[in-house]
């Protein structure tokens, strides 16, 4: 009886342990089935499976005209699967023989050949030559796979504006990064099936999927135009001039489209690898400056719309202008503009008048300039479609002061991108509208049908048809008759604005280092085309927007109006186009003072003398400064053993004013910084050599911002 329970006893403990064994494996199976089994089943087939990626081939970039700005060519990859080179036992002979061929270390290629995974990657983007050696090695598990990589035809043209794309044709700046999602398309795969040993399955099904190309953007540039853009910087960088930068941008200011848009220093995008990351971005979008007298269209606008001032309104300009307790002075300090009229005042880039005006303002309503500023699209992005966009800087509303008001009035103590610069003043050329400026035109599928078409945008009206169309005419006074007549173009109405900003640094405004620019559209009655030329830190005298930047603007836009079929608005006397015509200043040193004059006299300029007898010994502007005819030469005479008189050199800066008082055999005793103003000796004086001439140099408050 006893055994019998204690059998039953056992035969019961063991059931329980069968069953709760039973129980742990439905619950493992079960878990394994319902809740990993996607995942084991993922790792099995890849396990199974060797996945060959086949790359999409990206969309091709092409200009307004489809001429190819960026397209794709052919190269090779090298990919091994690592499960056949383990099953051929030959690991050691393929690494050596891919190490020969590829110039690569032995080491690393065994390395990838021998890794526990199905398919590597051991080169990319491999010369003809060398994939076709790998090819006829057929070397177990190795496969040599054609793909795309990108290729830009015109190497550096349009570099900002393409940007490039990395090793996996991913975009990496410019367009190529901001429609990466277009253009990529998306990749494709061949799957190959190996057994549980690494081996290949004979007659096995290799499961193919295609790759979807990406679709293609029709750019709004025109290649034409971006050379000329192009061709311009060029020059302008191997000049004596030798900006640390240079940028020009050209658009029809009705659309928003940007037709040509070009920087200096640049890069290719073949080899972006050997340029420095810095020179990749885009400056026209990216970097602000400050815009010093092309931001008084806006100031002019602003005045105009609120009806604070009327062209004909009478102003004074005795050289300054107070504002509490500072004083800004004119460009032209110490000499004065006078009175003038408000239309006199934008043709001579009067400070005073625009200081006058912003102040007339603010006091008819706290804050309307600043609405403005900011209606005009100041201190926000403009929605350009390219990576980076800057904002640029307002000072806060809140922190305002009358002083602040003058500056900015001025286009001091605000700091603008180059593209929001062109956008506002594209307002003014198209009747008062802000348009959103754009760079793709037309998105294509694979097969070259549109399936996007970008329109223009029109986000505001900022100001009425009448004030545009009076503004207008006042910057075509600029151009025709003011400090912007480099920038006539015969034949053609053209209105403009010049700018001479002196930059910011730690501390303060840094000395001698300036933003030369000009912007300008044509034809002023019916703008069809507007550019904007900004060249940064212009090196010598004269660094002037004016004298540096619009004759790159005339040059650029007269060939673009040629090259769109814009027909002359007249015929130009010879008379007339002489009196605009540009000439380079020959070099007079040695000459005397009637020869002097008559090589000035037939270029069409004119001579100030300072001194008497003897030849020239120096002169301003130096030799190979572009000016226009009528210009004035301040020749600097001496006399062979006579004692030097004290020349005038009122408005000259310190190493100018050093170098005509070393050539008269005198020496510059200088105080302050900025241009000439007080001296002693007076001018006229004649004095022993290697006299000391004590000069004061004056700085407004605020730097002096030129025409």
């Amino acid at each position: 009886m006893y055994t019998s329970i204690n059998l039953k006893k056992r035969l019961l403990v063991v059931f329980l342990l069968l069953s709760a064994g039973l129980f742990i494996i439905m619950l493992r199976l079960t878990w394994l089935q319902l809740v990993r089994g996607g995942d084991l089943q993922k790792k099995a087939l890849q396990n199974r499976l060797a996945v060959v990626p086949v790359p999409a081939q990206r969309g091709i970039i092409y200009d307004r005209l489809r001429r190819e700005l960026a397209i794709n060519i052919t190269s090779d990859y090298i990919g091994v699967f690592p499960p056949e080179v383990r099953d051929s036992g030959r690991q050691q002979e393929i690494a050596a023989k891919l190490a020969e061929i590829l110039g690569q270390p032995q080491e690393e290629i065994l390395e990838k050949i021998t890794r526990p995974t199905g398919f590597e990657f051991i080169a990319r983007r491999v010369d003809l030559e060398k994939a076709r050696k790998i090819r006829e090695l057929k070397l177990p598990g190795i496969v040599v796979v054609p793909e795309n990589r990108r290729y830009y035809p015109n190497g550096v043209l349009a570099a900002h504006v393409l940007g490039f794309a990395g090793i996996d044709n991913q975009g990496l700046e410019g367009l190529e990064a901001m429609y990466d999602k277009e253009l990529s398309g998306v990749p494709g795969q061949i799957a190959r099936e190996f057994d549980a040993l690494g081996r290949e399955i004979p007659q096995a099904t290799h499961h193919y999927v295609p790759p979807q190309n990406g679709h293609s953007l029709v750019l709004t540039i025109d290649q034409t135009l971006q050379y000329i853009a192009e061709r311009e910087l060029d020059q302008l960088m191997h000049s004596s001039t030798k900006p640390r930068k240079a940028s020009i941008l050209i658009m029809n200011p009705h659309t928003g489209e940007i037709l040509a848009l070009a920087s200096r220093p640049t890069f290719d995008p073949n080899r972006f690898s050997e340029s420095p990351p810095e020179v990749w971005g885009n400056p026209v979008v990216r970097d602000a400056y400050e815009p010093g007298s092309t931001f008084k269209i806006i100031t002019a606008a602003a005045a105009l719309e609120e009806g604070v001032v009327k062209p004909e309104d009478k102003f004074y300009d005795p050289g300054y202008i107070q504002v509490g307790q500072d004083s800004i002075r004119c460009w032209a300090y110490p000499l004065a503009h006078g009175s003038q009229t408000f239309a006199e005042g934008v043709k001579n880039s009067c400070n005073p008048v625009f200081v006058s005006v912003a102040l007339k303002l603010e006091e008819k309503r706290a804050g309307s300039f600043y609405d403005y500023i900011q209606g005009f699209g100041f201190g926000s992005p403009t929605g350009i479609d390219l990576t980076g966009e800057g904002t640029g800087i307002l000072i806060p509303r809140e922190e305002l002061k009358p002083i602040n008001i003058a500056t900015i009035g001025i286009g001091q103590g605000i700091a603008v991108t180059p593209i929001q610069l062109a956008v506002a003043v594209a307002a003014v050329a198209n009747g008062g509208k802000i348009v959103k400026p754009h760079l793709v035109k037309e998105i294509l599928d694979s097969e070259g049908k549109v399936v996007r078409r970008i329109e223009p945008e029109v986000q505001r009206q900022i100001i009425s048809p009448a004030t545009a169309q009076v503004l207008r005419q006042l910057l075509e006074g600029v151009v025709s008759g003011g400090t912007g007549r480099n920038a006539y173009i015969p034949g053609y109405r053209v209105a403009g604005k010049t700018g001479t900003a002196q930059k910011p640094g730690p501390g303060g405004y840094q000395e001698g280092k300036y933003v030369a620019s000009f912007i300008g559209f044509a034809p002023a009655n019916d703008p069809q085309i507007l550019a904007l030329v900004i060249v940064d830190e212009p090196q010598g005298y004269p660094y002037y927007g004016g004298v540096v930047a619009a004759p790159i603007f005339q040059r650029v836009v007269a060939d673009a109006l040629r090259y769109l079929k814009i027909p002359p608005q007249y015929v130009e006397t010879p008379k007339e186009e002489g009196e605009k015509k540009s000439v380079e200043v020959p070099s007079l040193t040695g000459l005397s003072v009637q020869e002097a004059k008559a090589k000035l006299a037939a270029l069409g300029l004119e001579a100030r003398v300072e001194g008497e007898g003897g030849v020239v010994v120096a002169q301003i502007p130096k030799e190979g400064v572009m000016v226009p005819q009528g210009s004035k030469v301040i020749l600097f005479l001496q006399g062979q053993g006579e004692e030097p008189r004290v020349p005038d050199l009122t408005g000259l800066r310190i190493p100018e004013a050093a170098e005509v008082l070393e050539a008269l055999g005198l020496k510059l005793w200088p105080e302050g910084s900025g241009q000439a103003g007080e001296q002693n000796p007076v001018p006229g004086t004649r004095v022993p050599r290697g006299t000391q001439v004590k000069v004061k140099f004056y700085e407004p408050t605020r730097p002096t911002l030129g025409p």
